[in-house]
Formats: C-alpha cells, structure tokens, sequence
C-alpha cells in the first residue's frame, strides 16, 4: 500500500502533532543555516554561496507559511466551511513552489552576472566547512520530514521535504565549486555550478507545484485506497456490488462517497444498519475521512458512469 493510502489511516490529533513538530524542525535547521551562510557569503563572495544562502532564506519564508497553513488546515469544519479548511494545504503548498521558483530566478540572474563579469572566490576553506555542516543538517532534517510524510501525507511536509532533497544536491555542488575554484582557480566554475544548481530549483518547483494541483483539482485517491474501499463494502454479505465510488482529498481529509447494491425486500431499518456498518468499518481504515453511503436495491437499472483504469 502506498504512502499516501497508509496516510489517511492516521489519527488526526496524531496527524497535526507530527506536522507541526516537522515544520518547527524546518524553521530551527533553516534558520541557524541562514545565518553561518550569510557569513560564509561575506567571506567567500561566492556566487555558489549565495545561492545557498537565498534557497535557506526562501525555507526558512516557506516553513513559516507552511505552519501557519498548517494550523488553519486541521480547523474542524465550521458554519461557512462545512468541508474544513484542508484546500489550505495545496494552495500555500502551491505558494511554496512560487518562492522556490523566485529564488531560482534570482540565482540564475546572479550567475550570468558573474559568468559575463568574473569575481574571484575567496576564504574557500570557510565555505567548505559550512557546507559540510549543512549538508549534515539537512540530511538529518530530511530524515525526520520523510517519516512524518509517510504517517500523514502531508503535501507542505512533502513540499519541503522535496525542496530539501535539492538543497543537498545545491550543497555538494558549492563545494564542488569552491573545491575545483580553490585547486586550480576556475573562476567560472563558481557561476556555471550557480546557475545549475537554479535549474535544479525550478525542476523542484514543478514537482511541488504539480502534487498541489492534483489536490486542488480533486483527483481521486490512489487505486489501491478505492480499491481498499470497496473491499470493505462487499465483505458485507447484505452488499451485492457498489457502483458510483467518488473520493477525492484535501489536504489532511478524505472525501469518500459509495453506493451499496442491496436486496430491495430489505426493510429501510435493515439498508439503514448496513450502510452504518459498512461506514464505521470504512471509517475504522480511513480515519481522517468524510463518507457518504448511499443504498440502492439490487438489480434497478441505472446510467452509471464509467471511466478506464489510469494508464
């Protein structure tokens, strides 16, 4: 089962605990990198170097987005949102992926200034030595971020935890910069590797990008969560079949709705105590879902709609 199935299987107080804790973890690690980058920065005048810097000050903007999108997507449902207020999640995701896409731009308008002007690297050992640190804290970051996204599928952990997995290949390639710079005094070597590694940074920002969209566009759940779902419902021996399974996600929520084919004789009580028992049992997978069961006797002729398996 996919990461993202097992996520909505997740208590929600369990759910909001592990993202907040993950997103005060990114503000920690981001934060104390901002400043011994800004003073490697200040002492190499390396292109490679402030590329570092901007992206942790571009996570550093992010992780504080994410927490205050985070505490307002586990609001319970309410009078005017009465679906919650998990579209948070994808939109300020969304939103992430625009500041990551911005600190490429501005790298890469840097890197050309230094390719048509070459400025010399200075105090390499310095930015070697900051690299090493963090690179070491972000793996470690990284760590703790894919844990929490296999428990909850949140897309703002997920988010930043992409965006981490392009910091440390920004990472590695400073210091290959400043490595290859120091030893034989490649000056455009500091700019080619900037502007690459602002490549790398857009490509993260499609793949953000592109996981919030799903949400916002409503795309059902994975085939293995629908498929879970209607195992549920015909393990009861009342269920002949069901048809009309519609789900959808947002944010730390699943939407599930489900018709259940039943003999017609049954009593409106009986249909009644057998939809219930079939959404406790689909509630006891799901936790963190909204169902919906609809009863139809068997065998009544309807226009149901059908769409071919993906791909």
């Amino acid at each position: 089962m996919s990461a993202r199935t097992d996520s909505f299987s997740a208590e929600p107080a369990l759910v909001a605990t592990l993202m907040r804790r993950a997103t005060y973890a990114a503000i920690v690690v981001q934060g104390l990198l901002v400043f011994i980058k800004l003073a490697a920065w200040i002492a190499t005048d390396s292109v490679s170097m402030l590329s570092a810097l901007l992206d942790s000050l571009l996570d550093v903007t992010a992780a504080a987005v994410n927490l205050v999108a985070m505490r307002q997507a586990i609001v319970p449902a309410d009078r005017e949102h009465r679906f919650g207020h998990g579209k948070i999640e994808p939109l300020a995701s969304l939103g992430q992926s625009g500041f990551i896409a911005g600190s490429a731009v501005v790298l890469m308008i840097q890197a050309f200034h230094n390719v048509v002007q070459p400025v010399a690297v200075t105090n390499t050992g310095v930015g070697l030595a900051v690299m090493g640190v963090a690179i070491v804290a972000t793996l470690g970051l990284l760590h703790y971020e894919r844990s929490v996204v296999r428990r909850t599928g949140s897309l703002l952990v997920s988010g930043d935890a992409l965006h981490n997995v392009g910091d440390i290949a920004l990472n590695i390639g400073v210091i290959l910069s400043l490595g290859l710079t120091a030893q034989f005094g490649w000056v455009l070597i500091d700019p080619l590797f900037g502007g690459a590694i602002a490549l790398w940074i857009l490509y993260s920002a499609y793949h953000v990008a592109q996981k919030s969209i799903v949400q916002l566009m409503d795309r059902e759940l994975p085939d293995e969560a629908r498929a879970r779902i209607r195992q549920i419902a015909l393990a009861h021996k009342e269920v002949s079949a069901v048809h009309d399974l519609k789900t959808r996600a947002a944010g730390p929520t699943a939407f599930i709705q489900i018709h259940l084919e039943m003999d017609g004789a049954m009593t409106l009580l009986q249909s009644h105590r057998v939809a219930d028992a079939v959404e406790i049992d689909i509630m006891r997978a799901f936790p963190r879902a909204e169902i919906i069961v609809h009863q139809d006797p068997v065998g009544i002729e309807e226009n149901h709609p059908v769409f071919p398996a993906a791909g």
